[in-house]
């Protein structure tokens, strides 16, 4: 069991950050140059549908990861699409792409259609390529959309527990947003649908997106001597969902990140760092919670703002990991650099 989820998460992973980075690295450069040169729109637009194709990115990854054949990992991802909620029906009876969907379910889905592969294995022969995708489809494709509603309904659940941490005192509520969103960044949930099931906003949004920040830049520092400097970056630039295998398999390598998220969250309570649902799950991603933060900020582009936002968003995160993930390597010998080796071989 613990090698069959290790696999998983691995590919879940790679999915994530493979659909999720192009429109991180352009998203927030084209939509400031866009009504300047509107021919790019369609750049962007090709990124956000590249982001809608998670689910089958997860599949395909997760079937690579468990080495599966190329019928059958090509059935986990038809089937991972099928259970992932990321297209809907509309009114007029054409199919919409909305969204990345929902994660954990498209990652169940592609569990089950792994171990219905497996168990039917080379039972079906020549006909394989005939009825193993359409068999992955009615099967586990299926049961995974069945379930669909009730995982987004614990989302939803996860939502509400936050939407009540935004009643305590600002300070206080900021420090418990930020290690939440921290931990949320680093499993299958989506930290973007948690915030928008609440539409969380204002300092709330900025907390949460300093977790992420806290997160990122942390596992980023950590990571960086096991594994190239352009992996290193996705966990900023991407997502830090990359470590979820690692972070499930050991959470204490997530320590100093979680402290560093304290620090960070009580920080958007006292200089009223604010930012919208959408910017509350993203980071440094694409730089999203940066610009958010300008563009909430009062006065907007001044020297004081950007001071702000400069040593919030990149200079303390760095500082604090820095100094934090020293005292849990070196002093107190609980994380060490192949704590975070990430294997995409």
């Amino acid at each position: 069991m613990k090698e069959f989820f290790s696999k998983l998460l691995t590919g879940m992973s790679i999915g994530i950050v493979v659909s999720l980075i192009p429109n991180a690295l352009l998203g927030e450069i084209l939509k400031l140059l866009i009504p300047h040169f509107p021919a790019l729109q369609h750049i962007f637009d090709i990124t956000v549908f590249v982001m809608s194709l998670l689910p089958v990115m997860i599949g395909v990854m997760v079937g690579m990861s468990f080495k599966l054949t190329s019928i059958q990992t090509a059935s986990v991802g038809i089937a991972a699409m099928v259970g992932g909620g990321s297209v809907q029906k509309t009114a007029e009876g054409l199919f919409a792409l909305s969204g990345i969907g929902i994660v954990i379910n498209t990652g169940i889905t592609a569990a089950l259609t792994v171990l219905f592969v497996q168990f039917i294995g080379d039972r079906l022969k020549a006909y394989s390529i005939l009825l193993m995708p359409t068999c992955s489809i009615l099967i586990p494709g299926m049961i995974g959309y069945s379930i669909l509603p009730f995982v987004k309904t614990s989302t939803g659940i996860i939502g509400v527990a936050v939407e009540n941490v935004t009643t305590l005192q600002p300070v206080i509520m900021c420090i418990i947003i930020s290690v939440i969103f921290c931990l949320i960044i680093l499993s299958p949930i989506s930290t973007v649908g948690v915030a928008t099931v609440i539409s969380l906003s204002g300092i709330g949004s900025g907390a949460a997106n300093l977790g992420i920040v806290a997160a990122g830049v942390g596992l980023a520092i950590a990571s960086y001597k096991a594994n190239s400097l352009g992996t290193a970056l996705a966990h900023v630039l991407g997502s830090p969902k990359i470590q979820m295998r690692n972070f499930f398999m050991k959470p204490k390598i997530a320590f100093p990140m979680l402290i560093t998220a304290v620090f960070l969250g009580a920080l958007a309570g006292l200089l009223n760092i604010q930012g919208t649902p959408y910017s509350a799950g993203f980071g440094l991603s694409g730089l999203v919670g940066p610009l958010n933060y300008m563009t909430f900020a009062e006065g907007g582009w001044t020297v004081k703002n950007i001071s702000i936002m400069v040593g919030t968003f990149f200079v303390l995160p760095v500082l604090l990991n820095l100094g934090l993930i020293y005292i849990f390597s070196r002093k107190l010998k609980m994380i060490k650099a192949e704590d975070y080796k990430l294997h995409f071989d």
